[in-house]
């Protein structure tokens, strides 16, 4: 497979000059406009942040996109899935008003939001994998699966379980439905903190596998009979549910590759990574440590492997910033330095096998052409 070309440029904006126009020439250069997008629903896949955190992109990079589609003649919305974790976006109606609180509607976006899975996280496809080794059916989002075109619009920065969270995690991950997410994480089963529960039965209502029943008026969920779906978790209403286990190696990387080649394969796609407040872990938090590297710039291809690589090797070379979870690691007199700063960030996370893994599946190659805009 001959390189593939990933468009760069940095944040640097002399005076009557804008990021939003920085990031439409970089779009532009890198061939967007060879989408066919005429009367085509787009799918503008992004992460519209935890309450509390704000290291999550601003709704001005997302309008920027979604005007470059209407330009083209097409119908963009910008759209996410349910999150398997209790938060503020676990069902459409939190997922909604958490958007709108953190600055996503129709007039600072320019398009509709649409919850790709649903009300509970329930309303999936299942997409079978080209290729795939470990998800022979991925579990996406129906309206992700329903678009005629899918972009990704992707933080780049640190993550406590995948090393880092690029264009792949943002595709794969994100949208993956509630049980999708389940079977990448660890295909576990659900367990119940009685503590918090108050025996209000709304979760063996969802449940598909009649696998929970009540002692003492607390949710008790039974392994044998949990087929890991997750529903459960989207309908307590007060966070006593949560999956057990979350695999955090290899296999995640994995699993998470193949639901990146579900949701792409098949359709015109079209990949950006902003590379900025590159804090150490997810969005999904509900706050956001210190940024570990300084702001690099935005970067985009039509390869999404090569792109994410892109992003780790700028990343690598970059100068870890002070008072950050980096530096304070790298500082410890003890300790063994893997000269990899999303590893010294995060010790015992894997980020090489996902775009190892998606390079053999046939997604993109790791093996890149760099070209720079000013």
């Amino acid at each position: 497979m001959s390189k593939s070309k990933v468009y760069f440029t940095d944040f640097r904006c002399p005076v009557g000059t804008s990021i939003q126009e920085k990031l439409k020439r970089l779009c532009l250069a890198a061939g967007i406009k060879d989408i066919d997008m005429e009367n085509k629903f787009v799918a503008i896949k992004m992460h519209f942040g935890e309450l509390g955190n704000l290291a999550y992109l601003r709704p001005q990079y997302a309008k920027t996109v979604a005007d470059l589609v209407k330009a083209q003649g097409g119908r963009p919305f910008l759209t996410d899935c349910n999150t398997l974790y209790p938060g503020s976006r676990k069902h459409a109606l939190e997922h909604m008003d958490c958007a709108n609180l953190n600055g996503f509607n129709t007039i600072t976006t320019g398009c509709q939001i649409i919850i790709g899975d649903g009300l509970k996280g329930t309303d999936d496809v299942a997409v079978p994998v080209k290729n795939g080794e470990y998800i022979k059916e991925a579990k996406i989002g129906r309206a992700v699966m329903d678009a005629d075109v899918f972009i990704s619009l992707a933080h780049f920065k640190g993550h406590e379980a995948t090393g880092f969270g690029g264009a792949l995690k943002n595709i794969g991950m994100g949208c993956g439905s509630r049980a999708g997410k389940m079977e990448q994480h660890s295909s576990g089963k659900c367990i119940v903190d009685e503590e918090l529960c108050r025996g209000c039965r709304k979760c063996a209502k969802e449940c598909g596998s009649d696998a929970i029943t009540y002692e003492n008026n607390k949710a008790h969920i039974h392994k044998d009979l949990c087929k890991g779906c997750g529903r459960c978790i989207g309908a307590c209403g007060f966070d006593a549910i949560r999956n057990e286990q979350w695999d955090a190696g290899d296999l995640l990387d994995r699993k998470m590759a193949e639901y990146a080649q579900a949701v792409c394969q098949d359709r015109p796609c079209f990949h950006i990574n902003i590379a900025r407040d590159i804090s150490p872990n997810c969005d999904c938090h509900g706050e956001n440590d210190a940024a570990i590297l300084p702001d690099i710039g935005m970067f985009a291809s039509f390869d999404p492997v090569a792109l994410d690589q892109a992003c780790a090797d700028a990343c690598l070379k970059a100068a870890p910033l002070p008072n950050s979870q980096l530096a304070d690691n790298l500082a410890k007199e003890d300790w063994e330095c893997h000269h990899d700063h999303f590893l010294d960030s995060n010790p015992n996370v894997h980020w090489k096998e996902t775009l190892e893994h998606a390079e053999k599946i046939g997604m993109g190659t790791r093996d890149y052409e760099l070209v720079k805009l000013k």
